[in-house]
């Protein structure tokens, strides 16, 4: 496909397909918390089974999210005397989704500095029903696949075949943390320092999301019309941020 022979095609996949594996971390451990109580030879079975469904939540999602992306025509216009924008289903969506990361992620920073182990949530008790395990993980499924798919329109938004991008990256993530998922949890809750870098990385977007939302309603504040911000800077400063934390845990690891 021709938006494979642009770089800026790759980075958006790479660095977006990380972010999708950082924030399914949290999707593995809580269903790694229903899948534990079900018998020992059906634990496997059923952490697969919730990967699989959180894929096809999340590629749901993406189809209907895009659709509502698509609506460019303003329904509203607001015209003040120093303030004026023509809000349209992709600038609300975008709005909302960039208040809504901004939220989650200084939410989860917040309750992952005052708290805790998930070592002992995870000590549940163990119960009968393999279906009754099943619609809890449906359930975490769409709880946490709000944040993954705004964070994926947001890194994709205006680069061409954004819509593919994005099917990709959420089906080589849940791959690979399906073949990784135990070592990929361990990892991450032994170096919490990789999950708060990607929580922050949300805060980042979240903000991007907004400008953009804004600049796509045709946003005027005080006679300045509000820019978009260069995906570009973003994507060097996740990689700059990274590179630090590659060097820290190295680091940590000889000490």
């Amino acid at each position: 496909m021709e938006i494979f022979a642009h770089v800026d095609t790759w980075v958006a996949l790479l660095t977006l397909t990380f972010l999708e594996i950082i924030l399914g971390i949290d999707n593995i451990i809580f269903i790694s918390i229903s899948a534990n109580k079900l018998p020992e030879n059906q634990v496997r079975k059923a952490t697969l089974l919730g990967l699989a469904l959180a894929m096809i939540t999340r590629i749901l999602l993406l189809f209907s999210v895009s659709y509502l992306i698509a609506l460019k025509d303003p329904f509203l216009t607001i015209d003040l005397e120093w303030f004026h924008t023509g809000l349209t289903g992709q600038s609300i969506i975008l709005f909302l989704g960039g208040l809504f990361l901004i939220y989650k992620s200084t939410k989860e920073i917040r309750h992952k500095v005052d708290t805790t182990n998930d070592v002992d949530v995870l000590k549940t008790p163990k119960v009968i029903s393999f279906t009754n395990v099943i619609v809890q993980i449906i359930l975490i499924d769409i709880v946490f696949s709000f944040d993954s798919i705004l964070t994926a329109v947001g890194m994709t938004n205006g680069v061409e075949g954004a819509l593919t991008i994005m099917v990709i990256a959420v089906i080589v993530s849940i791959v690979i943390m399906m073949i990784f998922s135990k070592p990929i949890s361990l990892f991450v809750n032994r170096n919490p320092t990789i999950q708060m870098l990607a929580l922050s990385f949300l805060i980042l977007i979240g903000f991007m999301l907004i400008t953009e939302g804004a600049h796509l309603s045709h946003t005027e504040i005080f006679n300045k019309s509000v820019g978009t911000i260069p995906k570009g800077y973003l994507y060097f400063a996740i990689a700059f941020s990274l590179g630090v934390e590659m060097l820290n845990l190295k680091i940590r690891k000889k000490k």
